[in-house]
């Protein structure tokens, strides 16, 4: 069943029924966010309009998945854990019903990244957070070269993301939500450099990436704390 909700998900243009699903989705969880977290958007306009990108936010709640979803109404695609896909059936069913992706974490998943390019190369955003799992404290973590990599090959920007709030709205371990304001912050894309040919010339162009990328997520991530502080 889940095979053929990624197939559709995966295609160029996914049917009717399934954007529906995650329009629906998206709508009853963003509210949420914009009722119980009071979540302030900023930055909708940075947002590509068409075609595909990634979208890089920084990493401190289970919530940051669906305060992302309030920066467009674009359906986006999501990597996830896989043991989150292991937990029970109708749960795998909902999140490959919505688009997500499963990824072996701690490991080389060569199934996700190809499934990564099917998805940028069908012109879909996808989001992937470079900060691996979520982190705590107000300093951006080292990132994963994931994001890049994927930018510099498949010739994509990056959407850098800065959230505030989220870590205290639903801190790592806790089931509560608490309703503590929210802001989410999306900086200008990144234009990846153009490279030759080879994982040599590749290389270095993915390092400054990631170097810029964690800047800017950092710059967002204290701008985002800052207004719901203010």
């Amino acid at each position: 069943m889940t095979d053929r909700l990624e197939a559709a998900w995966d295609s160029p243009k996914p049917s009717l029924p399934t954007r529906a699903f995650y329009a629906a989705g998206r709508a009853l969880l963003v509210g949420f966010c914009r009722i119980w977290l009071r979540l302030v958007v900023v930055g909708r306009d940075k947002i590509p309009a068409r075609g595909p990108f990634i979208m890089a936010p920084v990493h401190r709640s289970n919530l940051d998945t669906p305060i992302v979803a309030a920066l467009t109404r674009r359906p986006l695609r999501y990597l996830g854990k896989d043991s989150l896909w292991k937990a029970n059936r109708p749960v795998a069913w909902v999140l490959s019903a919505l688009g997500g992706v499963p990824v072996a974490r701690g490991s080389a998943d060569r199934e996700a990244l190809r499934r990564c390019m099917r998805i940028l190369r069908a012109g879909q955003p996808l989001v992937l957070f470079p900060e691996g799992t979520r982190q705590q404290g107000q300093s951006v973590e080292p990132l994963f070269d994931g994001p890049a990599y994927l930018a510099v090959k498949e010739g994509v920007p990056i959407v850098p993301v800065g959230i505030g709030g989220s870590e205290g709205a639903q801190q790592k371990g806790r089931k509560f939500i608490r309703p503590v304001k929210v802001c989410v912050i999306a900086g200008d894309p990144i234009l990846p450099p153009k490279v030759g040919e080879g994982r040599a010339a590749a290389r270095p162009a993915v390092k400054a990436l990631t170097e810029q990328l964690h800047i800017e997520i950092q710059k967002l991530f204290d701008e985002a704390r800052a207004r719901i502080d203010g």
